[in-house]
């Protein structure tokens, strides 16, 4: 089977069952602002990112990793190095009575759906923030992102509330977001 994408020289950080997160490379931004881009990908978000943003929000993540040990990671398919999305520990700082908090996050392309990577992938970054002695952790989504607030149950997390989201006032259609907790 031909190989149509390229393979980061970035080293894997760690690694789940099938998955392994890393920081950005440059020979990710093709394949992580296709996925930006993608209408459907992005439905719960505020819209689609162009490439110019794509880089920005690597650049954002890798400095996160360099300044506390945990990002929104690249992630990999183990087998192949395939680039599967990103997956990992953020921060949220929006004025909120739960902010500033450390969340877990995924966004991943569209062929690997379904397939169960989400949780593995979110439920792996729970086992790093526990490594790096983080206490709590938290997830958030549209509450019409029923895909994503599966995954946050799937790995132990405990619905919290509804919210209406400041940096969404503008977005109605993806208010309000639910808010999950888990005690590491």
């Amino acid at each position: 089977m031909s190989q149509n994408y390229e393979i980061s020289p970035t080293p894997i950080l760690f690694a789940g069952n099938r998955l392994a997160f890393r920081t950005w490379d440059p020979s990710d931004l093709e394949s992580f602002s296709q996925m930006n881009a993608d209408a459907e990908t992005m439905q719960f978000f505020q819209h689609p990112i162009s490439k110019k943003k794509s880089q920005a929000l690597m650049d954002r993540m890798n400095k996160l990793f360099s300044d506390r040990g945990h990002c929104y990671f690249a992630v990999e398919l183990l087998e192949n190095r395939e680039f599967l999305g990103m997956i990992g520990l953020g921060i949220k700082s929006f004025k909120a009575s739960f902010t500033p908090c450390v969340d877990v996050g995924w966004r991943i392309r569209k062929k690997f759906w379904n397939q169960g990577y989400a949780t593995e992938g979110a439920g792996r970054c729970l086992e790093f923030a526990k490594e790096l002695n983080i206490k709590e952790v938290y997830s958030l989504a549209s509450s019409k992102n029923q895909a994503s607030i599966r995954v946050m149950q799937k790995i132990g997390m405990e619905y919290e509330f509804d919210f209406e989201h400041p940096d969404l006032l503008e977005h109605p259609k993806l208010q309000p977001c639910s808010l999950y907790k888990i005690l590491l």
